[in-house]
């Protein structure tokens, strides 16, 4: 696995990123050697934030971490990671994705909440016209009516795009890319 520390209002130190790839080389046992890991460590005022994205075969695992104690939000997104790999075991030995997984040092997945035993199932499909409009628009109808996401046509490129409301009050934008 090749780990990516980067850092955001903060100065990685070598023990810093010493920990970060110490603690996430322990999950290299479910991965093949080519995949690339990528850490971002954050400081927004007294919260400290750790981000970890896996991309893999066309699957991204994610995790979030946000504590007063970076190295105890790297434990945290450590334990979601292993969580997320151990969840996903089934649906990934039903498709085949190559060999970027190892499957046989994935323990079971023994869901901890009764609503994980419900099955995934779409229960309300939804229609509505798209209408090209800038970013600033679409931040604007998002906030009118209430919703925390927006999907909209940029007006720029005629694409459809994603507007959705962070965790932190600022915004992110998901473009399609082919």
């Amino acid at each position: 696995m090749n780990i990516t520390v980067s850092g955001k209002n903060i100065a990685i130190t070598d023990g810093l990123r010493e920990a970060v790839e110490r603690k996430l080389s322990k999950l290299e046992k479910y991965f093949s050697p080519s995949v690339e890991v990528d850490a971002t460590l954050s400081v927004q005022k007294n919260r400290q934030i750790v981000e970890v994205t896996i991309p893999f075969n066309g699957v991204i695992l994610r995790a979030e971490e946000v504590n007063e104690d970076m190295y105890a939000a790297i434990d945290i997104v450590l334990e979601k990671l292993e969580r997320q790999i151990k969840k996903q075991k089934t649906k990934l030995e039903k498709r085949k994705y190559g060999d970027a997984l190892k499957f046989q040092f994935i323990p079971e997945y023994i869901p901890v909440d009764d609503e994980d035993d419900i099955e995934s199932k779409i229960v309300r499909t939804k229609k509505f016209a798209v209408k090209p409009m800038s970013e600033e628009e679409a931040v604007l109808q998002m906030e009118l009516l209430g919703h925390n996401f927006f999907v909209y046509k940029s007006a720029d490129t005629n694409e459809v795009n994603v507007l959705y409301k962070r965790k932190d009050g600022q915004y992110g934008l998901i473009e399609p890319e082919f």
